[in-house]
């Protein structure tokens, strides 16, 4: 077996910083080691000495992880947080280089001061490599599409711990890259083309939903035909006797005018409440202060599911699905405008087709079989599924994922790269 470089910082229980390292944001786990390479020769060291065991080995860029699946028991953690550069390689074209240690927050602010931005989720304490490598979808995600979809190149070391660079020479790979990364290799940092974006304009909309859903599906006609540089995301509860859809709207770009004249036809709508839309930054969307320790704090069951546009039968299913008894967290996110212009078979991403996200959260006592419960009546009207918004993985949730095609490159490609399952091992036994 191959021994570690005296070089290659570890971590074991024996130690006080592994109360702050050994779990994820929404599980507690015990891992035997958790390493942190600070270089991808490191990481090169990490994955050739884990590969050579027969433990669990979990990757984690330093974010959220709803599947828990970046930490494990009696296993190894390879952590890249100590990896959290940020470059801006060419300022014109809006290149830059992220390290997958880092997390959005970081970004937002290196690249504020050059005016530039990437959509990047909603939280500014997730983690690059495990957003960048599965979708992105942002709070500018109809202006610049999902995150992955400007990844250029990236540096990965592969379960042997041989390094190579994913571009347009190793399209195969950059392909598993740009939506299933975590099934071929560790990415330790990604170029990526940032949108220029010297400000935003944000504001809240709170529209009242009536029993049969006709304002769900008003709005979703509304963003449709909404100009690219708006998204809204929000959380659809109950308020009283009725039901309410309590959204962020997010305009790419400093013209007030424009941002305010974009919400005019959604706004003349009966019920729709709405302040003003005030100027304000990207890095005010993911902030600084999201940055913080995950300490299993927010133990939850998380799914979700794609839909191409809110119909009269799916808003319906949606609304029973709010109204459940358990009362699950519901939120609900525009996408479309950029991101369908990428062909589905380009990335590992297919489902470009999908107006609308919804992702359906339970808190204990209750868990993964009764929100299996819940939202059954949601997936007949689904086209897919978002796999960072899924706590509890299984080969139904990786068809949801990667469907037909897609899902059996992602297999190719995952046997060709880790052919003895080394990134594998802790879904084969059991993520908690």
């Amino acid at each position: 077996m191959k021994t570690l470089p005296d070089s290659l910082k570890t971590v074991t229980p024996a130690d006080d910083g592994y109360r702050l390292l050994r779990s994820t944001y929404t599980t507690h786990h015990s891992p035997a080691q958790i390493l942190l390479p600070g270089s991808p020769t490191e990481v090169q060291h990490a994955m050739a000495y884990a590969a050579g065991t027969e433990l669990p080995v979990s990757i984690r860029s330093g974010g959220h992880g709803l599947a828990g699946t970046s930490s494990n028991d009696g296993g190894i953690v390879v952590d890249l947080s100590r990896m959290d550069t940020v470059t801006v390689l060419d300022r014109p074209s809006g290149l830059v280089r992220v390290d997958a240690g880092a997390r959005w927050a970081q970004v937002a602010s290196a690249l504020a001061p050059h005016g530039l931005a990437v959509s990047s989720g909603d939280h500014g304490g997730v983690g690059v490599g495990g957003l960048a490598t599965a979708g992105g979808i942002g709070w500018l995600v109809r202006q610049y599409g999902l995150t992955i979809d400007h990844v250029r190149a990236a540096t990965v070391v592969l379960p042997s711990g041989e390094l190579v660079r994913a571009d347009e020479a190793n399209p195969d790979l950059l392909w598993a890259v740009r939506g299933a990364g975590s099934y071929v290799g560790v990415v330790t940092d990604l170029d990526i083309e940032a949108m220029e974006l010297p400000g935003i304009q944000v504001g809240q909309v709170v529209i009242e939903v009536d029993r049969e859903g006709r304002a769900l599906v008003e709005w979703s006609r509304f963003l449709q035909a909404a100009p690219r540089e708006l998204t809204m995301s929000g959380v659809l509860a109950t308020s009283g006797g009725g039901l309410v859809l309590v959204l962020t709207a997010v305009f790419a770009g400093t013209d007030a005018r424009r941002a305010q004249a974009a919400l005019v036809p959604l706004l003349a709508r009966p019920r729709v409440h709405a302040g003003g839309m005030q100027a304000a930054r990207y890095t005010d969307l993911v902030p600084a202060g999201h940055l913080h320790a995950n300490l299993g704090q927010q133990p939850s069951a998380t799914t979700n599911a794609l839909l191409a546009a809110f119909t009269a039968d799916s808003a319906q299913a949606l609304i029973e699905l709010v109204r459940h008894p358990s009362g699950p967290f519901v939120q609900v996110r525009g996408i479309g405008g950029a991101a369908a212009d990428i062909a589905p078979d380009a990335t590992a991403f297919p489902h470009r087709d999908a107006e609308v996200l919804v992702t359906a959260t339970l808190f204990p006592p209750r868990g993964a079989r009764e929100l299996a419960a819940v939202t059954r009546p949601l997936w007949p009207h689904a086209v897919g599924a978002y796999r960072n918004f899924e706590s509890h993985p299984s080969e139904a949730t990786f068809a949801r994922a990667f469907p037909g095609a897609t899902g059996e490159r992602v297999h190719e490609l995952a046997h060709r790269y880790d052919p003895g399952g080394v990134l594998q091992r802790v879904a084969l036994r059991g993520a908690r």
